[in-house]
């Protein structure tokens, strides 16, 4: 166990504010201890002699050797309390009082106060606000819930009290056991990451699991749990998906992130299966709880209905796992041992005239097949079939084959005594056969995660002074939104930009267009133009003798659409062949958990409206910015889909990696977009540059 390892396994529990009057919060704990812990219960309330048959103290400091202290009193004095437990040297206080930073800025201050003691005295805080937690390691119910959970490996945090109560009411029934849970009020002090990491060194703990609503530190979230998650899995389900915020953004990231990207990002990069459901999030914990990993993707269906297969077989295809198709051998076996109107063929069905000895034969043959790394076992109820019979049988196979199995047993009550056989040694059970299938998926996509190598992001060559002095003379003429006038930023990164430059004048234009030769791209620079395009701020092909008069019409048109903006200039730049290339975009918002969230997608005018994108959280590795390559459903595009030559990866991936470290140099970037990038066969060309600047953080 880990530095949290007195908090689960106490030996001494004091309940301040602890209550004879029934209904009262100090009452529950307290009645909750005495009926299960193993250990002793110290009962604190100043106002009383004895509580529940407990001789009552007046403070914790006239306690000695309290591993936990559990505080139930109001507000206004829960403070002092923390103070008193400083003072008794107590290690881990579960402040389960409300009336903190949920309830206004009276309430924040008091937080504020108890973090301070917390620090100060290195206390383990847990909440205020918080139900409290539970460990049935040494049967310890330090909640004012209803209900004690019933043993067993998987660890629960959860950030609403009330969803746990629900959860272990829901559980009970279904013989779902947990190890330790912790209901995370506030996270003043304590938060996710502090018991990912604690249940991540707990050999008791086999599965982590989480009802989260926020994340206090994204970038700690995701180093955390990326060393945990290749031991121990976690699944989390994440309310809240809204994009509040979003339209205030002011760039095409921005725009398209929302609240909810950085999350999804963050969460992949940790390692951590993400749901949609409660359901779900039970689903993946009994079958990542009860069954090994798999080898292959290649899932067999036994089933004895014919429709329900079809059912199983399209919930194959809406995951990444793929139906195993049976060697030449298997297939003769399979002939042999089932009855004329049998389908051999994956999935394989038995009729609905099979015994549990057909049943049984058939899976054993799917268990058999190289090609199998999984199989779900789907059966209906028929006169010719025992669900006990076939769950026993069903059990000693796996047994010989170390093969994840998922039973769904379509049926009402006569599938209970079965499903309680397979639950025995870890067979998940489900009535919908789809849910079987998700959860194998998710049993699959751990495998990946636990096998997968952790990449370091590459360490540029750059010029990070130059940077740091144009970031900072922009920041001096009190500048917020940049744009192409800061391409020299880009250079400054070793990212490749078309020459050019911005000039103030008709006469400078001319000479720049004539340095470059050819015709030439003409854009208005303007940090009150976002959008340059929408108002006629660009001229694309603009011959030599043409710059002259473009330069003054550029202004005109930029004076017409806002007479009150700032004019900088006008950039004139070389001509890019865009049908040379894919116009892509590279992207970065600043998530206020998570930090940098770096986007690539398809770019160009369109990018809003396709939001064809992939995110990751920065700093981006080699490995990662290559995978968001492969998201896009544009990615055929840069692999030279309807004959057009591939685009560069290798330049597209290092143009991702340099803005990540771009932007993980600079916090007063909160937002950049570089769209489009050209992605040739030759390489990566950033066309266009439009960033935000907060001038405060340079």
């Amino acid at each position: 166990m880990g530095e949290l390892s007195t908090l689960f396994a106490p030996q001494r529990v004091a309940v301040v504010g602890a209550s004879e009057e029934a209904g009262t919060v100090g009452h529950a704990v307290t009645s909750n201890l005495l009926a299960d812990f193993g250990g002793e219960t110290v009962a604190v309330n100043p106002n009383r002699e004895q509580v529940l048959g407990l001789d009552c103290h007046d403070s914790v400091t006239a306690v000695e050797d309290v591993d936990v202290a559990v505080v139930a009193v109001p507000a206004a004095i829960a403070v002092t309390v923390l103070q008193e437990c400083a003072s008794a040297g107590i290690d881990n206080v579960v402040v389960i009082t409300a009336g903190f930073s949920e309830s206004g800025s009276e309430g924040s201050a008091r937080e504020a106060e108890l973090v301070e003691i917390a620090e100060t005295h290195g206390i383990n805080l847990v909440g205020p606000n918080s139900l409290g937690v539970l460990s049935t390691g040494v049967g310890m119910n330090a909640t004012f819930g209803p209900r004690m959970a019933t043993p067993g490996t998987i660890s629960f945090m959860s950030q609403s009290g009330a969803f746990i109560t629900a959860v272990l009411d829901w559980a009970a029934d279904r013989d779902l056991g947990f190890r330790d849970i912790v209901s995370l009020g506030n996270k003043a002090v304590l938060d996710e990451s502090n018991f990912i990491k604690e249940w991540g060194e707990d050999p008791e703990t086999d599965v982590i699991l989480g009802y989260l609503e926020d994340v206090a530190d994204g970038r700690e979230f995701v180093e955390t749990a990326r060393d945990v998650s290749r031991e121990t899995p976690i699944v989390v389900v994440k309310s809240g998906r809204t994009e509040a915020g979003a339209s205030a953004a002011a760039s095409h990231t921005g725009a398209i992130a929302g609240s909810d990207k950085a999350y999804e990002a963050g969460l992949e990069q940790a390692g951590v299966l993400r749901v949609d459901s409660v359901q779900e999030l039970f689903d993946f914990a009994s079958i990542l709880d009860g069954q090994p990993l798999p080898e292959t993707d290649g899932v067999a269906i036994v089933t004895n209905a014919g429709g329900p297969g079809v059912m199983t077989t399209d919930a194959v295809g809406d995951t990444h796992l793929e139906l195993a198709e049976f060697e030449a051998d298997t297939l003769d076996q399979l002939a042999e041992a089932l009855p004329d109107g049998a389908n051999i063929y994956n999935p394989i069905d038995v009729i609905g005239d099979a015994d549990t000895e057909r049943f049984a034969e058939a899976i054993e043959l799917a268990l058999a097949d190289p090609s199998v790394g999984m199989v779900v076992v789907l059966a209906c109820p028929t006169a010719t079939l025992s669900f006990e019979d076939l769950a026993a049988e069903t059990v000693r196979l796996q047994r010989a084959n170390e093969t994840p199995i998922a039973a769904s047993l379509m049926g009402g009550s006569d599938t209970e005594a079965a499903a309680g056989t397979l639950r025995e040694v870890g067979i998940p059970t489900y009535f919908d056969p789809a849910r079987a299938v998700r959860s194998l998926a998710a049993l699959s996509e751990y495998a990946t995660i636990r096998t997968t190598e952790v990449s370091e992001p590459e360490e540029f060559d750059v010029e990070y002074e130059r940077a740091r002095e144009l970031l900072t003379a922009a920041a001096d003429r009190g500048r917020t939104q940049l744009g192409v006038e800061s391409m020299e930023l880009l250079d400054a990164y070793g990212i490749p930009t078309p020459a050019g430059s911005v000039v103030d004048s008709p006469g400078d234009a001319e000479r720049v267009a004539s340095e470059i030769g050819g015709e030439v791209v003409m854009k208005i620079v303007s940090p009150d133009i976002s959008h340059k395009s929408d108002i006629g701020g660009v001229e694309v092909g603009v011959p030599q003798t043409a710059v002259r008069d473009t330069y003054e019409d550029l202004v005109v048109r930029a004076r017409n659409y806002n007479p009150d903006s700032s004019i900088i200039g006008v950039q004139i730049q070389e001509m890019v062949d865009l049908d040379a290339g894919t116009e892509t975009i590279v992207g970065v918002s600043r998530d206020p958990q998570f930090g940098p969230l770096v986007m690539f997608g398809l770019g160009g005018i369109f990018v809003e409206v396709m939001e064809d994108t992939a995110f990751r959280v920065a700093p981006v590795s080699e490995r990662a910015a290559g995978e968001m390559l492969d998201e896009i459903k544009s990615a055929p595009l840069l692999a030279g889909a309807r004959g057009r030559e591939p685009a560069n990866r290798q330049a597209l991936v290092e143009t991702i990696g340099r803005i990540s470290q771009l932007v993980v140099d600079f916090p007063a970037i909160t937002e950049l977009d570089i769209n489009p990038v050209v992605a040739g066969p030759d390489g990566a060309l950033a066309v266009d540059l439009r960033l935000t600047l907060d001038r405060d953080k340079l």
